[in-house]
């Protein structure tokens, strides 16, 4: 969805400068934004995503009041290059000084940026988000998954008054039972138009394009749904199968985004991310070195890599690769035979790589105020034969006690880059402050 920018002028008028500088704004930005007819300060403003100021001049200095009493964020793109002009810093500080909410992008993707966050912000408030559960909480590793905030319904009422987003809740069981139902015919012919590389045997594959047939056909037809998850381990004695294909099969079809083990919360961050910035998403676990014998343990591994700086990195895993990792995003991909125990013997599991070097990990906080951001360098990859780590990612990070006194979650949101300054201006369109770390 486009932002909607409503052009403001002052109380001087629109010379042609003004005018030149709109058209060429409406060129530049016209994927990314909507531009309504020019509003004069001064007087009640129609709805829009944001104010849009092709210009600044001296007026603004006189109509500060004004300016101070709009009531959703000022967009300054007036240089011919999509960005604000450097002649503009003055007026732009007094803003900020007095506690207007401004976007003054330094480069044109920085307007994009800002555009395509303001306007997904937007879409949001009409959004639902699937997930797929009956009882969480209270199934297989009951004692690890019935403390996990976002099956509460304080954080699924959190994220409704906060951005719109509506919380479906569906039956996992009778969506998997639904699947079994499937004939092998249809997920045959699936797999020969849409054919992956597996290792898993020619079963696990079909239970895996059948549970994809599953969900495409709860999702079809209805466009406010943006995201999808399933309580896919803790629940998982409900199928015979893991949901990792239908994921990617479903981003290939219609960007429909997902989160393991329906965790809304790193759902509602990935929506944030892809939306505003575009590149891939995924999620996954992050183990700090510095959690040691907790972290061993748990992914059934004899030690860390023997690397420099250890208190300063952590391995990425989950369900025992890397993470769930759609095949667009990835540089290596292969769908897998299942590693956890607490899956079905059928399962499958996704084994993708992203390309080395700079990640950005990121996570909403409990009270969806604030984006956290950790700025990271993808090292390389570690394989543990016979562990439920059999093939992770090593990220250094800035400051792993930092990371360890403040991290929000297991659970973190990547993608690619160092994506920092895109981050706080999408947080920024969102109306959340940011931490980094």
């Amino acid at each position: 969805m486009k932002a909607r920018l409503l052009p403001i002028h002052f109380a001087s008028g629109m010379d042609a400068e003004y005018k030149a500088q709109l058209g060429v704004v409406a060129e530049l930005l016209a994927n990314q934004a909507d531009i309504l007819p020019p509003h004069a300060l001064g007087s009640a403003p129609p709805d829009a995503d944001a104010y849009f100021f092709p210009q600044l001049i001296g007026d603004a200095f006189k109509q500060l009041a004004q300016l101070k009493a709009l009531d959703k964020p000022l967009l300054m793109i007036t240089s011919e290059l999509g960005t604000v002009a450097m002649w503009d810093w003055e007026i732009v500080s007094l803003l900020v000084a007095e506690g207007a909410e401004v976007f003054a992008p330094y480069t044109l993707e920085q307007a994009k940026i800002a555009c395509r966050a303001l306007g997904s912000r937007r879409a949001l408030r009409d959004a639902t988000f699937l997930v797929f559960q009956d009882k969480p909480g209270e199934g297989m590793q009951a004692d690890i998954f019935k403390r996990f905030y976002w099956w509460e319904e304080t954080c699924t009422e959190r994220m409704r008054s906060r951005f719109g987003v509506r919380v479906e809740k569906r039956s996992f069981k009778a969506l998997a039972a639904a699947a079994k139902l499937i004939p092998d015919a249809e997920a045959d012919a699936i797999l020969r138009a849409r054919p992956v590389a597996c290792s898993a045997g020619e079963k696990p594959l079909r239970s895996a394009a059948k549970m994809y047939l599953a969900i495409k056909a709860e999702v079809a037809g209805d466009p406010r749904i943006r995201g999808a998850g399933i309580n896919c381990l803790n629940e998982s004695f409900y199928s015979d199968t893991t949901p990792c294909l239908a994921w990617d099969y479903l981003l290939e079809d219609s960007g429909l985004l997902w989160a393991c083990e329906a965790d809304t919360m790193s759902l509602l961050t990935e929506y944030i991310v892809r939306q505003s910035l575009g590149g891939p998403v995924m999620m996954s676990n992050v183990y700090p070195f510095l959690m040691g014998m907790a972290a061993l343990k748990h992914e059934k591994i004899p030690s860390f890599p023997d690397i420099a700086d250890p208190e300063d990195h952590a391995l990425v895993a989950h369900c025992g690769y890397f993470g769930l990792l759609p095949r667009a995003f990835s540089t290596e991909w292969t769908l897998e035979p299942k590693v956890l125990e607490i899956v079905n013997d059928n399962a499958t599991a996704i084994n993708g790589r992203l390309p080395l070097g700079p990640v950005t990990l990121s996570k909403l906080d409990p009270h969806l105020k604030r984006l956290q951001i950790l700025p990271s360098v993808l090292e390389s990859y570690a394989a543990y034969p016979g562990s439920d780590c059999r093939n992770g990612g090593i990220v250094r990070v800035r400051d792993g006690r930092a990371l360890m006194d403040r991290l929000y979650s297991h659970h973190q949101i990547f993608t690619t880059g160092d994506r920092s300054v895109e981050l706080k201006i999408a947080a920024k369109a969102y109306g959340l402050g940011t931490e980094v770390i």
